[in-house]
């Protein structure tokens, strides 16, 4: 059977294909091959401009434009020739380096052609090619998508900010709280998750077998290599990490799945709590026209971009969690359960921009629906009981908790009770007045201003 986007085996190669184009040139194995000669490369120039290297001369204009074309320009045809190498040295990297030495004839000298993966370990390329990738997708994709998310939210705060909600904590009827202020509450936890993604610099080192420098120094003691090195890192645009085993420990990269985890996790509960408001009627959704909600039931819009987010969310969280719990754990000073954990990179950071694509066009359809939720309030008086209480307690009434509970628990409230009860209360005029003009949607307390810190 031919592999298509219909025999695919993942949906992220299938279904979601389309969606996954800005993921494919970083994360898969085409991808991973032009890492590795961007780094191949760069490390050669780096030790062409060394001057206590001589065997490896300055590189000229020429010469290094021809680098930067061989990187620019790799095609799905050079990854294949690396593909074809590799069935014969049966090793990835060491087919890179054979690669590059085939198409350097010419534009080096045969000298300068040996130092092709001089003095590396094949960690030292890989951590430096999946460093690049997760720094690129980082900033060009991760970021940019969750700051579209945060500003959709942001919007929905500001378009609400004023507009009253009965508030449900245990599923129960509770104190009031405007609509805007939810919306309010879940972008300022996504924009601390966002800001401390951004945060989190990605490591990474070139130190050889065991993170030693062992045999660059047999072969040049006069080179700085820690400096060297260090050099090389930074100018990737990635952070150097001076000890290592042979294998760059990864922290870095758990903290940063653990940061986007945890933005993930603050979007799916939005997702479920939104699933709810709709299931309540303060939210509709526009309808799209010839979109079907239910193969036998007419009627239905199910809210299923949100249930799609939810369960692509839920698929990147497992995914990533495992990433970060086993790839900072190495036998020693290597084992190679790594390089093959790594491979499913692309599938985390994949599901999380399916959850955030999904829940993008959600918000677009949403629409309050400000006739129902004004329904509800009207019909939950007994939210009344707490202000009545509290000002109960500030003259020193009598057991004002117990005798509201007395009065509304478990009971239909109507504004005439609880009227009828404000009556009976022997405080001052002022505060009497004041609880007789309460109406449920009133009773927001400072949830409009609240909601402009998170806007």
């Amino acid at each position: 059977m031919d592999l298509t986007t219909l025999t695919a085996l993942s949906p992220l190669d299938g279904r979601y294909a389309r969606q996954m184009a800005v993921l494919r040139p970083l994360f898969s194995e085409f991808g991973l091959i032009r890492r590795r000669v961007q780094v191949e490369l760069g490390w050669l120039a780096a030790l062409a401009a060394e001057p206590n290297i001589p065997e490896v001369a300055p590189l000229s204009p020429t010469a290094l434009e021809h680098f930067a074309a061989l990187v620019s320009d790799f095609s799905a045809a050079d990854a294949q020739r690396v593909k074809e190498i590799e069935r014969t040295t049966n090793h990835d990297v060491k087919a890179v380096e054979y690669f590059l030495k085939e198409r350097l004839q010419g534009v080096v000298s045969p000298e300068v052609l040996e130092f092709i993966h001089f003095a590396c370990t094949s960690e030292d390329i890989n951590n430096l090619a999946y460093g690049l990738a997760m720094a690129e997708a980082k900033e060009k994709i991760l970021l940019p998508t969750m700051e579209r998310v945060i500003t959709a939210i942001a919007a929905l705060a500001t378009r609400y900010r004023e507009l009253p909600m009965l508030a449900r904590t245990h599923g129960q009827t509770a104190s009031p709280t405007t609509l805007g202020k939810e919306m309010a509450n879940v972008v300022h936890r996504l924009r601390q998750q966002r800001n401390e993604l951004q945060r989190i610099p990605i490591p990474g080192k070139i130190n050889g077998a065991v993170g030693n420098f062992n045999a660059h120094v047999i072969a040049y003691p006069e080179v700085d290599w820690l400096t060297l090195s260090e050099r090389f890192v930074t100018r990737l645009g990635l952070t150097h990490q001076p000890l290592t085993t042979q294998i760059e420990p990864h922290d870095g990269i758990a903290e940063m799945f653990h940061a986007v985890m945890r933005f993930n996790t603050v979007l799916l509960d939005f997702d479920r709590d939104i699933w709810s408001y709709i299931a309540l009627g303060y939210f509709r959704q526009r309808l799209q026209e010839g979109e079907v909600g239910s193969s036998t039931m007419p009627h239905k819009v199910n809210p299923i971009d949100f249930e799609n987010s939810e369960g692509n969310l839920g698929l990147s969280n497992a995914i990533l969690d495992h990433l970060a719990a086993k790839l900072p754990v190495s036998r020693l000073q290597r084992d190679l359960s790594d390089s093959t954990a790594l491979r499913n990179v692309g599938a985390g950071l994949g599901y999380a921009l399916l959850g955030y694509d999904s829940a993008l066009k959600g918000i677009a359809k949403l629409e309050a629906d400000p006739l129902r939720l004004a329904a509800d309030l009207e019909h939950a008086w007994e939210v009344l009981a707490e202000p009545i209480q509290t000002v109960m307690r500030r003259h020193g009434l009598d057991k004002p908790y117990e005798q509201l509970k007395a009065l509304t628990r478990g009971r239909a409230i109507t504004r005439e009770t609880m009227q009828a009860f404000i009556h009976t209360l022997e405080i001052p005029a002022a505060d009497k007045e004041r609880l007789l003009a309460l109406t449920p949607s009133a009773y927001i307390g400072m949830a409009a201003q609240l909601c402009r810190l998170g806007e």
